[in-house]
Order: C-alpha cells, then structure tokens, then sequence
C-alpha cells in the first residue's frame, strides 16, 4: 500500500487494517519502517476528526483517584484539610498553585489540564 495523506474514513479504515498487517514487523525491516509511517498518518487523521477536549480539573482528580483506589481521606495531603478536598471536589473551592504543584507531581496528573478553567456544575 502506496503511502498518502488519509482524507475519507475509507481511507482511515483502510489504514487502521494496513497498520495492524504490519504490527508484527521485524525490528530494522522496511515494515516497521512502513508501519511507523503508517502509524503516523493515522495518527494526524485521528487528531483532526476525533480531537477531544482536556478534561474538567476536578474529574481529572476524580479518575486519578479512581484509578488508585484513593478515597476523598486520602487526599488530604494535596489539599490540607478535609473540608478543602470536598470543596474542591465539589467544585466549590478552586485549585490553588501549591495543590496543582502536587497533585501534578504526587499523582502525576498534567498541571495543563488542572490550570484549566472548571466547567460550570
């Protein structure tokens, strides 16, 4: 398959079956050569027909603490007190500097998604 700018979901479809032939390519073969090209080619379709928006601060904790198995209690150390961890996680109180410094750092969640702006609840 001759290598070009995917513009149709065909064509997408068609790479994505393209992409995954060549998923076994032996290191240093001009498949994998192939496929890294191919990867990216899907990769740029994927970012212009399904960009998604960051998400909200507070769910980005939420499903971090999800993912852990963190309680609300558990928290307490990036936000002080346990009334501030329910303030913010009911969109109440608003992230300060030193709880984006370590929520980014402790439960490595990107501070350019907990700068953001809440959505409205």
């Amino acid at each position: 398959m001759k290598p070009k700018v995917i513009k149709t979901e065909a064509e997408y479809q068609a790479a994505l079956s393209w992409v995954e032939s060549l998923m076994d390519a032996v290191p240093g073969s001009t498949e994998e050569a192939d496929l890294e090209l191919w990867s990216l080619l899907v990769e740029n379709y994927e970012s212009e027909h399904f960009s998604m928006d960051a998400p909200d601060p507070v769910e980005a904790i939420r499903f971090r603490m999800e993912q852990q198995g963190l309680r609300p209690v558990d928290m307490v150390p990036f936000f002080k007190s346990k009334s501030r961890v329910s303030e913010v996680l009911s969109h109440k109180r608003a992230l300060t500097l030193a709880m984006i410094r370590a929520l980014s750092v402790e439960l490595r969640i990107p501070a350019e998604v907990l700068v953001r702006e809440p959505r409205k609840v």
